[in-house]
């Protein structure tokens, strides 16, 4: 065989192959036996929940819910408490008293992330387990200016119910105790999941 009929042979696969790719599906077979789009899974219309609870930050006392648990060299220097972090199992309820209802808590850690301003960078789970809320929650993440009036935070994820949801919290500060530092904090929470 000639290098003219050689080329010529190479030339027609080649091309057989590119038109070939063409006409079937972009994606490979094999990808269909292990995902599936959530349509043909039968997902329903996505929902809109709105929550409404308080958040009771309690650093003081025999029995704190929020503890120091590292800082800076310096943090105790800083205006702003620079450099320390909190591990928190804060209660949240149903109304500002601490002894109303207890609707869940919220568990994760919080740290100061400003050096000018105080500013918390928070990754906290909110977990209900009240009602039809029971066993579900959802996930924030995000910088909490905590004297702004209000701060608005993000929902990056949840279980249960909540399961996918995104959404924003908004947090405004009911009371604020400037001897011991614990806090009441209203939350108003817009989930979509």
């Amino acid at each position: 065989m000639g290098m003219r009929n050689a080329a010529t042979i190479v030339t027609f696969l080649l091309f057989s192959f590119f038109l070939g790719g063409l006409t079937h599906d972009a994606k490979p077979e094999r990808f269909d036996k292990w995902s599936r789009r959530l349509a043909r899974a039968g997902v329903t219309q996505e929902q809109v929940t709105q929550l409404h609870f308080y958040f009771h930050d309690i650093v003081s006392g025999e029995h704190p819910t929020a503890v120091r648990v590292a800082q800076a060299a310096n943090s105790d220097r800083s205006p702003t408490g620079f450099g320390m972090v909190v591990m928190a199992d804060d209660p949240l309820t149903e109304g500002p008293d601490p002894n109303s209802r207890l609707v869940g808590r919220a568990q994760g850690l919080y740290g100061s992330a400003g050096q000018e301003e105080l500013g918390l960078i928070m990754a906290m789970n909110y977990r209900f387990t009240d009602g039809k809320y029971n066993g579900s929650s959802f996930s924030l993440n995000g910088l909490n200016r905590a004297l702004d009036p209000v701060r608005e935070m993000a929902i990056v994820g949840g279980t249960g119910v909540f399961r996918l949801a995104r959404g924003v919290a908004m947090a405004k500060t009911y009371s604020l105790n400037a001897t011991t530092g614990d806090a009441i904090v209203e939350y108003n929470v817009t989930l979509v999941h």
